[in-house]
């Protein structure tokens, strides 16, 4: 989703606490803190054997439309295109619906090239390949954005994103849009 900063751009690195680290400056203390506890309730599904197969599989053989798609063919597409829907009604993405909670404004799991592999609804791009919130977590850290406005929902969000590990081994990342007035 197109996202324009409210506050201080940058991310924010999680590797396990934040206790001492310094980080999450661009977040207000009581956000940060709702933020980080969201984030202890999560921090399993960077294992979670449902996520990890799908991711897997994903990388190992994508389909030929996965491989052609681009972003600018992504964004011509609407939310009801056949193939759009496919990401949010496969296993993967009815797996996230029954994980979701009213905090969760977004979700979606993306493969090592930071292409989608399921979802909650129609991400603004095919990739994230190259934005931090998909190249923070393949490092193995956590990235935390700063609260933004989600152009779509008109909501004020905090995208969180978690590398998805296979035997420790970053192999996707898991992004989840949480809504700043629902923490």
């Amino acid at each position: 989703m197109r996202m324009r900063s409210a506050f201080a751009a940058g991310a924010v690195l999680w590797a396990g606490s934040f206790a001492g680290s310094g980080l999450g400056q661009s977040l207000p203390p009581e956000v940060k803190a709702k933020v980080e506890a969201k984030l202890a309730q999560v921090k399993g599904w960077s294992t979670d054997a449902t996520i990890v197969t799908a991711v897997k599989e994903h990388n190992a053989n994508p389909p030929a439309a996965d491989k052609a798609m681009t972003n600018e063919q992504w964004s011509r597409l609407t939310v009801l295109d056949p193939y759009v829907r496919g990401f949010a009604r496969n296993a993967l993405g009815s797996y996230l619906k029954s994980k979701r909670d009213d905090q969760m404004v977004e979700c979606f799991v993306s493969g090592a090239d930071g292409t989608k592999v399921a979802f909650l609804s129609k991400t603004t791009y095919w990739s994230h390949g190259d934005k931090e919130k998909h190249r923070i977590p393949m490092s193995g850290k956590v990235y935390i954005g700063p609260i933004a406005l989600d152009e779509s929902t008109g909501q004020q969000l905090v995208q969180i994103g978690l590398p998805v590990l296979d035997a420790g081994k970053p192999i996707g990342s898991i992004v989840i849009g949480l809504a700043v007035s629902k923490l």
